[in-house]
């Protein structure tokens, strides 16, 4: 499917401005997120957009990495992988609740198993294919967990390495063409308080050089609050707007998790409104240190519900964040910290309430 094609028209664009103005004055105003009725959300929930703007057709996706207890990624200190036999088993419980489509972060041993367990299997699973991008820039003044500038012999390997990330996407995004459907360029390497900064001008040069190269459609993930206020000449490059967006990070109540939302993407369309979206994360944790309060199956479920009901109305694909808890992730000395919780499945690959 090629993205490129997609516009929304001009009288569609204006019509939505204006209902953004709207829905951000009734927010404003201390309208409830119970207004918005919740399974036949209409136009005036502030944001909609054509179907051909859902990737594959799919409403509901899942951002999925495989790593279970004790394993994890290459992040600089070597990697511990999944078995074919464990994916294999992750790839079926996902087709066994109804996901079609999933989203992977790096073109590294893991996604490449998983990719060849799909050819193989002949799942009926498409990808959206991530390339993680290491920092090219240190920004310590910015990152609160980096506590020292990055040395500049890290940034220049980190450089060469990128570079070998995009050839070896590029090359698996031709090898899986009727698997991967659209391909990634960096995951929230943008935004100012990341700890992998690569500049604007480098992005824009890496996704012109991936769009050049291969056939399916080409995004960036990044903050809603990017795009909005940074995204403008990045949007001009890529064939859809690959958004992130957290109420809970923002200590928003589950009351107010849709209609925030709803906010979050009417704004980006507002500020953007020549490119389709694509809610690339979206998610709601389960047990979180942080956050104790509002960290639960049962709002993790009522998000979901709610994030469908509203995305299927809109015709906004969303992924949703994540299959599987992650122990691998966040401060280890914290078994409650957020980052390990927001599968919708636990670790032993049990279900969470959202998913029984």
């Amino acid at each position: 499917m090629c993205l490129n094609s997609l516009r929304t028209n001009q009288a569609a664009g204006a019509r939505n401005s204006i209902l953004t103005t709207a829905l951000i004055l009734a927010f404003l105003s201390g309208c409830s997120p119970n207004d918005i009725e919740i399974g036949s959300v209409k136009e005036d929930a502030g944001f909609t957009q054509e179907k051909e703007a859902l990737l594959i057709g799919e409403v509901m996706a899942i951002s999925y990495s495989g790593y279970r207890e004790g394993q994890h990624p290459d992040r600089g200190n070597g990697e511990k992988l999944p078995s074919r036999e464990q994916v294999l088993e992750d790839l079926e419980i996902l087709v066994d609740h109804g996901f079609r489509l999933i989203r992977m972060y790096d073109v590294d041993a893991n996604t490449q198993m998983t990719l060849d367990l799909i050819e193989r299997h002949d799942l009926p699973i498409k990808v959206v294919l991530g390339m993680w991008l290491r920092a090219e820039f240190s920004n310590h003044e910015g990152c609160p967990w980096l506590d020292e500038p990055i040395p500049e012999e890290t940034l220049a390997e980190n450089r060469v390495r990128n570079a070998a990330e995009i050839d070896r996407g590029i090359e698996l995004a031709g090898r899986y063409q009727d698997i991967i459907v659209a391909v990634n360029v960096g995951n929230e390497a943008l935004v100012d308080w990341n700890d992998h900064m690569v500049p604007l001008e480098q992005v824009i040069e890496y996704v012109r050089k991936v769009k050049s190269s291969i056939s399916q459609p080409v995004t960036v993930a990044d903050n809603y609050l990017w795009w909005i206020n940074e995204g403008a000449p990045l949007a001009a490059e890529v064939d859809f707007l690959g958004v992130h967006t957290y109420p809970i990070w923002e200590h928003k109540s589950i009351d107010e998790g849709l209609a925030y939302t709803i906010e979050n993407i009417a704004g980006v369309h507002a500020a953007l409104p020549d490119k389709p979206i694509v809610i690339l994360e979206a998610g709601w944790v389960t047990t979180a240190s942080e956050f104790p309060d509002q960290a639960s199956q049962a709002n993790q479920a009522r998000h979901y519900a709610d994030l469908e009901a509203w995305a299927r109305a809109a015709n906004v694909t969303v992924f949703f964040f994540e299959a599987f808890d992650e122990p691998w992730k966040g401060d280890p000395n914290d078994a409650n910290g957020a980052e390990k919780h927001w599968g919708l499945f636990r670790v032993d690959r049990t279900p969470k309430r959202v998913m029984e």
